[in-house]
């Protein structure tokens, strides 16, 4: 029997016999350098394992200098195709003496037929290998167990649905008899939302008899979910609605509420309680207290296997609670309703899970008096710092002068930088385009967006001024198509994850489309049909391994790692087996989006 490492995907996707059977079957093949160990053309008879050496995919069909499509080092798969197709379609060449096992092609398709999840992987997209890498990452084994199993029909109470003639006397009676803190009220237009605290506010705020009616009391506009969407959803549903409890649809009729309070004690052995933390801040020293734990939050997170979508989404509503808390306690309410606190950047679309530099910038009403203005965002940029947010290096923050300003200020700015079309203006316009409203009035926001789309979206001069940003910085990948491995390691955010975000928001430009997520752009751009459902989704992929492997770079700075190295690069040499596929696999696909880009905004004259 050969000793082989088996404990890296595809082989934990069989059972313990089944990796026996591999085990007894694998034999040890050596391969001098410059060996053909397969041919194109050639019908397989063995999967490869490399155990050592370095092994090159070439397609013989290419000119030479183009010919090495693929590289393969210690730990990774080849030959599974020429298996399954009966040929293999490329030739495969060792680069120096190797090593490999050898699993026969009988023993293979045996184990395809008894363990599908192992065949289906040697025809996943990148969307699917990704979800893999995700599972085995989960900590102790545990495949996106607990918080992102968990589903909303799993925490919902049964709804208490009264007529709107019942009295309040009468709904208090049933809330304590059911031991609830709601009741669904059904109305002409659908049902509506009384809870405790509007029954507590009709009688001694307004006066009203116990015997008064419920109509006109508590909420007529409900905030939904589904029965089937995670659990995890309708907490950030919740933290960005800033409310307590959301109503379980189906078919449009109301099956279920779920409450704050279920939901977070479900999760209670967590760490979930962040969110909890933060509404109940009741002042700076709170809250500062209650930042502090969302590192510990995301780590909980990651470990747990959640998807970074879903992840990013939680701390983005999270962060825009800290700041909105922080706005309240310090600026007086009657400037809320003429003013708008919005973050910009990767923070405006959501996508800083780590709390990093503060983009932000104010917006106020058209003859808005505020005399103390400037001080109060002196203190407010202050009061963020001390909260984790770090002063932004190029002072983009509302303590500068630039970044506040009446609607007005902002549309000249928005003209100002559209004409000049310079490398500082189009980061600006670039900036806004990302903007997010976290405190105040968002319709002044609105107005200002309105005027950036109206203003640039349908200027192809300038579209395309816009985009050429994309090639500033190369793919890391080598003239083979194989991945660079500088012992410094390769920049994801200038390789990876700035092509993709900017080339994206470009397109979202062009198209009008509101929402800043760049996954939600992805989704919008797909649904236009300016880019096709499965690009898109592999976009999608890309940008998430890409942020994910940044986000591991981070936490091991934050606990003690090498300060030294910079959490935008990642050393190759480092990855496992399957890191490096998807990591060469989501380079390529940027490198197809920018020829993409380059060629709908004629780049290749630029």
């Amino acid at each position: 029997m050969v000793e082989v490492d088996l404990s890296q995907p595809p082989f934990t996707l069989l059972d313990e016999a089944g990796r026996e059977r591999v085990r007894q079957g694998v034999d040890l093949a050596y391969f001098d350098r410059d060996e053909i160990i397969l041919e194109t053309g050639q019908a397989g008879e063995n999967l490869f394992l490399i155990h050592k050496g370095e092994v090159a995919e070439v397609d013989t069909t290419l000119p030479a200098a183009r010919a090495r499509i693929g590289h393969y080092t210690r730990g990774d798969l080849f030959g599974a195709i020429s298996i399954l197709n009966g040929k293999s379609r490329y030739r495969f060449r060792a680069e120096q003496e190797s090593l490999c096992y050898l699993l026969p092609r009988a023993l293979f398709l045996e184990l395809c037929e008894d363990f599908p999840p192992f065949a289906e992987f040697f025809r996943q997209t990148l969307a699917h290998k990704a979800h893999l890498l995700t599972e085995q990452r989960a900590e102790g084994g545990v495949t996106m167990a607990g918080f992102m199993l968990a589903r909303v029909d799993e925490c919902m109470r049964e709804p208490l649905l009264v007529k709107a003639s019942t009295t309040i006397a009468e709904a208090v009676a049933t809330i304590n008899e059911r031991h609830a803190d709601s009741l669904l009220v059904e109305g002409d237009a659908g049902p509506g939302m009384v809870t405790k605290t509007d029954l507590l506010n009709a009688l001694v705020v307004e006066g009203r008899d116990r015997e008064s009616a419920l109509d006109g009391i508590g909420s007529a506009e409900l905030i939904t979910v589904t029965r089937a969407q995670y659990l995890f959803e309708a907490l950030v549903v919740m933290t960005r609605h800033k409310v307590e409890r959301v109503v379980v649809v189906e078919k449009e009729a109301a099956v279920g509420v779920v409450e704050l309070t279920d939901v977070l004690s479900y999760f209670s052995s967590r760490s979930y309680v962040v969110s909890l933390q933060v509404e109940q801040a009741e002042s700076l020293e709170a809250l500062a207290a209650a930042s502090r734990r969302t590192p510990e939050l995301v780590k909980a997170l990651m470990a747990q296997g959640v998807k970074l979508r879903f992840a990013m989404g939680l701390l983005a509503a999270l962060n825009g609670r800290i700041m909105n808390k922080a706005w309240g306690f310090l600026v007086d309410e009657r400037y809320h309703r003429d003013s708008c606190l919005m973050v910009m950047g990767s923070e405006g679309r959501g996508e800083q899970i780590l709390k990093t530099d503060q983009d932000n910038g104010l917006i106020l009403a058209d003859g808005l008096e505020w005399p103390d203005c400037a001080e109060q965002m002196q203190r407010l940029t202050e009061t963020l710092i001390e909260l984790g947010y770090p002063p932004c290096p190029g002072n983009i923050m509302v303590s500068n002068p630039e970044w506040v300003g009446t609607v007005k200020q902002w549309h000249a700015r928005i003209a100002r930088w559209a004409e000049k079309r310079d490398g500082d203006s189009l980061m600006k316009l670039a900036i806004m385009l990302d903007s997010h409203a976290v405190a105040g009035n968002p319709a002044l926001l609105d107005r200002v967006r309105d005027e950036l789309f109206a203003r640039c979206a349908g200027d192809e001069l300038l579209l395309s001024y816009f985009a050429r940003t994309i090639l500033r910085f190369s793919t890391p990948l080598t003239l083979f198509g194989s991945l660079k491995r500088p012992q410094h390691g390769i920049d994801i955010k200038k390789g990876g994850i700035f092509p993709i975000v900017h080339g994206v928001r470009v397109m979202a430009l062009e198209r009008r489309i509101r929402p800043t997520s760049t996954l939600e752009r992805l989704d919008a751009l797909a649904a236009d049909g300016r880019l096709e459902p499965r690009f898109a989704e592999d976009l999608g992929e890309a940008l998430s391994l890409f942020t994910e492997l940044r986000l591991k770079q981070q936490l091991a700075r934050l606990e003690g790692g090498d300060e030294e190295r910079s959490p935008d690069r990642v050393v190759v040499q480092e990855l496992s087996s399957l890191e490096r596929d998807l990591l060469r696999e989501a380079l390529h696909i940027v490198k197809d989006f920018k020829q993409r880009l380059s060629h709908r905004f004629h780049l290749e004259y630029s």
